[in-house]
């Protein structure tokens, strides 16, 4: 039986609808799904954590590969049906909560002491529900250290933004925060008709390779030095940073940083590549 068969079978016996508050919809093409798997290049010795995994779409082809699944599921209802649906399978732990609030370093070696294995690699594999897509990127990629890679569905402008290059629309924060902790790649596009009910957008499949390429004197600063910016993208980024009381520092102060950096001083934030920025850094005393 076909995925979109198998999904209105599931949504008949569990009177199911797709939930707008969570930002459901249930993908059925089995090409695409097929696709996700192979990118994410799961194998028995791996963990792979899946974010909203919904009906199970998803999880069916992750449980056949990997060595052991962890499903992260906030919306109720869908717990009855995941249980169900892989009552025979034992490799995966089921939890309902939010996956913001989840501590998943500290589940994840919970799951290897209790299975007394290590994992060779600890992978995010989730069509990730598109309303709080950033939110849950930034806590992947800066949060979480046992993560290694990240293969994710998002809105193909999201992922467009995350590998977006200097002096473009789509650069911006988000761009600098997934390129200062991975390597991004655009996989597959997916169109709105690979799923039920259809989204009103495209989508894409996206891996964020997790590594460490970036030498900075003063991490918490660097991520200050970004969002502060492009809060106001249109602005002088010298403006900007005064503006918004970047490190408390004065508009000559600023002035004399961009001129040790070697910096134009009507520079704005959308020109710079993540070296200049970590550049500036580097070179605050």
């Amino acid at each position: 039986m076909n995925t979109l068969n198998k999904t209105k079978n599931i949504i008949n016996k569990f009177n199911i609808r797709a939930n707008k508050r969570y930002g459901q919809n249930f993908l059925v093409d089995n090409d695409i799904l097929e696709n996700i798997v192979e990118v994410s290049d799961i194998t028995n010795k791996d963990l792979v954590i899946e974010i909203g995994p919904g009906l199970g779409n998803l999880t069916e082809y992750i449980l056949e590969r990997a060595g052991y699944t962890l499903l992260v599921e906030i919306d109720n209802k869908m717990i009855d049906v995941l249980n169900d649906r892989f009552k025979n399978k034992s490799n995966y732990t089921l939890i309902n909560q939010d996956i913001l609030k989840v501590n998943i370093d500290e589940i994840v070696n919970k799951i290897q002491k209790e299975n007394n294995i290590k994992f060779n690699k600890v992978k995010v594999v989730a069509n990730l529900p598109y309303y709080i897509t950033t939110p849950i990127i930034f806590k992947l990629l800066e949060d979480e250290n046992v993560i290694d890679d990240i293969i994710v569905m998002v809105q193909k402008e999201v992922a467009q933004r995350m590998v977006a290059k200097p002096n473009s629309k789509d650069y911006g924060i988000l761009t600098l925060m997934v390129n200062y902790f991975s390597n991004a790649k655009i996989e597959v596009i997916v169109p709105n008709s690979s799923f039920i009910p259809q989204p009103d957008v495209t989508s894409a499949v996206i891996t964020l390779n997790k590594t460490r390429k970036y030498n900075v004197n003063n991490e918490k600063l660097f991520f200050e030095l970004i969002h502060k910016a492009f809060a106001q993208r249109r602005k002088k980024m010298i403006n900007s940073l005064e503006s918004n009381k970047f490190n408390n520092m004065s508009k000559n102060d600023i002035e004399n940083l961009f001129v040790k950096c070697n910096l134009d001083l009507n520079t704005r934030a959308e020109q710079l590549d993540i070296l200049d920025f970590i550049n500036i850094i580097n070179n605050i005393d």
